[in-house]
């Protein structure tokens, strides 16, 4: 398999640090509101990546944090509290924030058939390893407590900037956030591991700790998390291409400072999404969750579907009309499979192989989805059996997570043929109904007609009297 790593910048075989197994690191929501769509295309690609490690034989461990403390609002140690402006918002506890939020990130993960992580961790149960972490680091000399908070210093790597397109002048803080330096850093890039000291005086999660009572900076906790759960040698680090600055840049700093050896071999990035204002932003107002796209009448799997046809390293535009063709090629390819009866017969295997090479062809090529769905299409063209083109479509689905096989039962269940209805049954109702309509019993008459819509029959009044078919 070959995946681009954002360390390096280049396409690189992948292998594990220990053969057969892998160890992936997500980095989870911070649950202050819902997460977008535009959140939510980074967690369906990193979902797939998961799920092919598993599909081609590795055993896989996939851990995942939960940040409910410490998140500023800008990436310079500086801003508003997003948990604690979370809970003004709505006039809760943080806390009452924080679990509700969870509960609607995987609620909105499930709709998009996106798997939970191995073990999932919120930060705010991992405060000891945060503290044994940050002291590791102060005996080690990287950190350093400056006006009651604690500081990485940057100072003290030969390379601080690890991901190689981006340069020290365009990530001054005060270019990035448009703040006042802090005045307690000894270098500007330095970041807080610990705080005691910030605008924030009504903080509401505070721990005790050597230097005061205070909380965890955002950085230090998916380091400690990982190690916690991974070990010392991660595989894969998965997020979002916006937080391969600073946030993963300060990952690695802490984290191959406290171990003493490189700590993460893969860096795996997401690109955007964009819709007409740029990037799809919570801060801009306005998001898009999968709750508002089911209420506009869209399938969650259907957004998923429109987000494997593109790479995960471009860019992706979103637009209802754009929604719309992956809505109308989605519905096709449903209505094709569920044309398809395997009449009991068993697939043929070695048929089914070059159509599984090409699959797996295409996501070994940098988790190729889109080229990954062309051979999923490829297995209509086929001369195969329907019994092995079933074989083939849930075998990829293994990886897509389509609910293809799923979807198209559930449109032949909607579409009974009529020889499995009760003819008897039907004319009975609708003797019925034709005495209430005449009796002016509306309500009866209507009654009888839902109850033949259950039964997927329509019916139809004409001046000839009353027909009847099965719907389509």
């Amino acid at each position: 398999m070959i995946l681009y790593n954002t360390l390096g910048g280049t396409k690189q075989e992948f292998v594990p640090h220990e053969a057969g197994k892998v160890k992936m690191y997500t980095c989870g929501p911070t649950v202050y509101h819902y997460a977008h769509i535009g959140n939510l295309r980074t967690y369906i690609m990193e979902d797939v990546l998961e799920k092919y490690l598993r599909y081609a034989g590795y055993d896989v461990l996939r851990v995942m944090n939960i940040t409910d403390v410490g998140h500023l609002s800008s990436d310079a140690d500086t801003g508003e509290d997003k948990m604690l402006a979370g809970a003004k918002r709505e006039h809760k506890t943080v806390m009452e924030i924080a679990q509700y939020y969870t509960d609607a990130f995987f609620s909105d993960a499930s709709k998009l058939n996106i798997k939970k992580p191995d073990v999932i961790e919120p930060a705010t149960q991992c405060i000891p390893e945060f503290i044994e972490m940050v002291e590791t680091l102060i005996d080690k000399g990287y950190a350093y407590l400056a006006g009651g908070n604690v500081y990485f210093d940057t100072s003290k790597l030969d390379n601080y900037y690890v991901f190689g397109n981006m340069n020290e002048d365009e990530l001054q803080v005060g270019v990035r956030d448009d703040v006042t330096e802090d005045e307690n850093k000894r270098n500007k890039n330095d970041f807080v591991l610990w705080f005691t000291q910030s605008k924030f005086e009504d903080q509401a999660l505070k721990w005790e700790s050597p230097w005061g009572l205070g909380y965890p900076g955002w950085h230090i906790e998916c380091s400690a998390i990982s190690i916690k759960h991974a070990g010392e040698y991660l595989d894969i680090h998965c997020g979002g291409v916006d937080n391969a600055f600073p946030h993963h840049t300060n990952e690695i700093a802490q984290s191959e400072a406290y171990l003493g050896h490189k700590w993460c071999n893969y860096w795996f990035h997401v690109l955007h999404l964009l819709d007409k204002r740029g990037k799809m932003s919570k801060s801009k107002g306005g998001f898009l969750t999968v709750s508002l796209l089911e209420e506009k009448g869209y399938d969650p799997l259907a957004y998923r579907f429109f987000c494997l046809q593109s790479h995960y390293r471009k860019p992706l535009v979103f637009s209802f009309e754009n929604l719309d063709n992956a809505v109308q090629a989605y519905n096709k390819l449903i209505a094709r499979i569920a044309k398809l009866d395997a009449n009991g017969e068993q697939p043929d295997l070695d048929a089914a192989k070059p159509y599984q090479d090409k699959f797996k062809e295409a996501l070994d090529n940098d988790l190729n989805t889109s080229l990954a769905i062309t051979a999923l299409y490829d297995v209509f063209k086929g001369d195969l059996s329907d019994a092995t083109k079933l074989y083939l479509i849930a075998d990829f689905d293994r990886v897509l997570s389509l609910g293809l096989i799923e979807a198209a039962q559930t449109q032949k269940s909607q579409s009974a043929p009529a020889a499995d209805l009760d003819v008897a049954k039907i004319d009975e109702l609708i003797a019925k109904r034709t005495e209430a309509r005449a009796n002016k019993d509306w309500a009866t008459a209507d009654a009888i007609r839902d109850e033949l819509k259950a039964m997927h029959v329509v019916i139809k009044d004409s001046k000839d009297g009353v027909s009847w078919e099965v719907e389509q």
